[in-house]
């Protein structure tokens, strides 16, 4: 089969258009119509669709495809590892972790390591999907729970707790509460409980939110609870490691917390001598150690 043919194939594939694929590829939309038909006609096969709106895959397509993607990645790991060979720490590192965890502590930390490897280039993806790493959806990933998937690197990083915060400004027109009970009388910020968390943080919202509230105010992600904290709107349940860089938070009821949440980084075993990923590595690493004594001074 024609390699060459093949990566055109994907290309339109995936864009879903042959001008868009021929502008990715540098070719004219003719060239690119003609080498479709001529892979056609090798397999004997009709693998697109064509409409107004663009190409569809047909179900011989959807199989090409899948192939085609599975050569992409393993083509795109063994250019990694390639490159990782040079002396010098460049090129693109995909990392992927919360929208919590990346927008509240690890966000905030990057111009350090950009400071020492100014040449990488970092793709942060917030979600609280599990991306693939083998299937190389993501380079690394911190995830708040060990990863289950076979033929991964895993470091366990630190340990999170839940806890409840509220700006000096909101307690001063306020007041504290001196008990749990008493946050029914004051406005208590969280997640919506139906929104994508460790299940301990869950129990735990559950169970401040079993009693009667005067008020309430639910978001989607951490970096929203902290944003209404900040801005003394109520009491927020936020991740302890929140307290570091946002020195003005008071910590509201330090009796109140919720079970530990372990936080693990991972890479796939086939990237095991990426220089891109020890680097990174290397960085959190110390950035959690110097995390942690700032919280025993």
């Amino acid at each position: 089969m024609d390699w060459d043919k093949l990566r055109i194939f994907h290309a339109v594939a995936d864009a879903g258009s042959l001008t868009h694929a021929g502008d990715a590829l540098q070719l004219s939309q003719s060239a690119v119509s003609r080498q479709i038909r001529a892979l056609e006609e090798a397999l004997g096969a009709t693998l697109f669709h064509r409409h107004a709106r663009g190409l569809i895959l047909t179900e011989q397509g959807e199989l090409l495809f899948d192939a085609t993607k599975a050569m992409s990645q393993t083509l795109e790991a063994t250019s990694a590892r390639i490159r990782d060979t040079e002396d010098e720490v460049h090129g693109e590192l995909r990392v992927t972790t919360t929208t919590g965890f990346g927008t509240l502590f690890l966000a905030p930390r990057l111009p350090a390591l950009y400071a020492q490897y100014p040449d990488l280039k970092i793709d942060l993806m917030l979600e609280e999907r599990v991306l693939d790493l083998p299937m190389r959806e993501a380079d690394v990933a911190i995830r708040m729970k060990e990863p289950s998937q076979a033929d991964l690197i895993r470091k366990r990083l630190m340990t999170v707790n839940m806890r409840l915060y509220a700006s000096a400004e909101y307690l001063r027109a306020n007041g504290a509460p001196r008990t749990i009970d008493d946050l029914s009388d004051f406005r208590l910020i969280s997640q919506n409980i139906n929104s994508a968390q460790v299940s301990v943080g869950m129990e735990l919202i559950r169970r401040l939110t079993a009693r009667q509230l005067r008020s309430s105010f639910t978001v989607n992600n951490y970096f929203g609870v902290l944003q209404a904290v900040i801005n003394h709107l109520g009491i927020g349940l936020l991740p302890d490691y929140v307290s570091e860089d946002f020195p003005e938070l008071v910590h509201v009821l330090p009796e109140i917390a919720s079970g530990d949440i372990p936080v693990f980084l991972a890479f796939p075993e086939e990237l095991r001598h990426s220089r891109r990923i020890a680097a990174f590595r290397d960085f959190v690493v110390e950035e959690i150690v110097a995390y942690r004594r700032a919280r025993q001074m």
